[in-house]
């Protein structure tokens, strides 16, 4: 039997002048995260994400084919991510430091960005995976509609900490074809420690119950490719500083069992975490296969695992073209 391809294209013209529409709105007092900072971002005022660059550019750090993203996400082309400077959190063990916290990238115009969508799709790229956008998505929808409006069909990933609003969600709701989000913390004495954010968690899970609501859980094709759906990532901190356990048995109560669940072991203490007495090592084998087994135990039916030496592996250097070398 051949299955009949998607047609995205199709799907997000179809949604897109909505969603700008809704993104414009959402910078008049802007309400795209948890901080709600209320700052008319369409005259350049300046919220907690410290974006400087006006409504039709953008911070780009990265844009290339990525092959270090879950497996159905990869495929046997990479992912076409494009990384997006500056963050709306201050995790003090950012990976991606030297564009969240550092700054580092180009600014490009709407049409620039739009070519780079384009040119992923050129390189068969198996997706376009937007990473930490939730801060400039206004800007990011723009360039997808001049991207859609001259072919791009693929499926969009939207790549995010998990500190969204419902409205930023809504405004994504028929764009978005695969979510991806962050769920790091339970408690706020942690996330406030780590990623000087209040009330994380709650605003967090609110945003991935609203995910599933749009998108559905994970559905992959023929060839074990993502075309839609949700995969929630918990990065694992030593001691479980990540709260671990009382995420996992939150999503079990919440109806999350069958949810794809990447619980990931590529910690790696890097930018200010090394002066942090709790999270200043790698996590060990016996943390990570332990949490495997209460997952297992608790019913989730859909885990998925790195191999111990994705710590060292999964570290990128944003000064190279490609930055991460795999």
């Amino acid at each position: 039997m051949i299955l009949e391809k998607i047609n995205y294209n199709e799907k997000h013209l179809k949604y897109i002048d909505r969603a700008i529409e809704k993104a414009k709105i959402l910078y008049e007092s802007c309400n795209c995260c948890g901080h709600l900072c209320n700052v008319n971002r369409n005259i350049n005022k300046i919220g907690r994400c410290r974006i400087f660059e006006d409504i039709n550019h953008i911070k780009v750090a990265s844009h290339t084919l990525h092959f270090g993203e879950e497996p159905m996400l990869v495929g046997n082309n990479g992912s076409g991510t494009v990384f997006f400077s500056s963050c709306n959190l201050g995790c003090i063990f950012c990976q991606n430091h030297q564009i969240s916290s550092e700054g580092m990238g180009n600014v490009v115009d709407i049409n620039k960005l739009s070519e780079y969508f384009l040119s992923l799709e050129k390189q068969n790229a198996t997706n376009i995976n937007l990473v930490s956008a939730t801060h400039v998505i206004y800007p990011i929808l723009k360039a997808l509609k001049i991207a859609f409006e001259n072919g791009l069909n693929l499926p969009i990933v939207y790549n995010t900490n998990g500190y969204d609003t419902p409205e930023l969600l809504d405004a994504l709701d028929g764009i978005i074809d695969i979510y991806l989000p962050d769920l790091k913390y339970f408690y706020d004495e942690k996330s406030i420690k780590y990623s000087k954010v209040k009330n994380y968690f709650n605003v967090a899970i609110n945003t991935i119950e609203i995910m599933k609501k749009q998108v559905g859980d994970l559905v992959v094709n023929e060839n074990g490719i993502a075309e839609s759906g949700l995969i929630i990532r918990h990065l694992i901190l030593p001691n479980n500083e990540s709260d671990s356990y009382d995420i996992l048995i939150e999503l079990k109560e919440r109806g999350f069992l069958n949810t794809t669940i990447s619980l990931m072991s590529q910690y790696n203490p890097k930018f200010k975490a090394m002066e942090s007495e709790k999270i200043n090592r790698k996590i060990n084998i016996k943390e990570y296969e332990d949490l495997i087994e209460y997952a297992i135990d608790l019913g989730f039916t859909n885990i998925l695992a790195q191999e111990m030496e994705s710590s060292d592996t999964y570290l990128p250097d944003f000064r190279r073209e490609k930055p991460f070398q795999f």
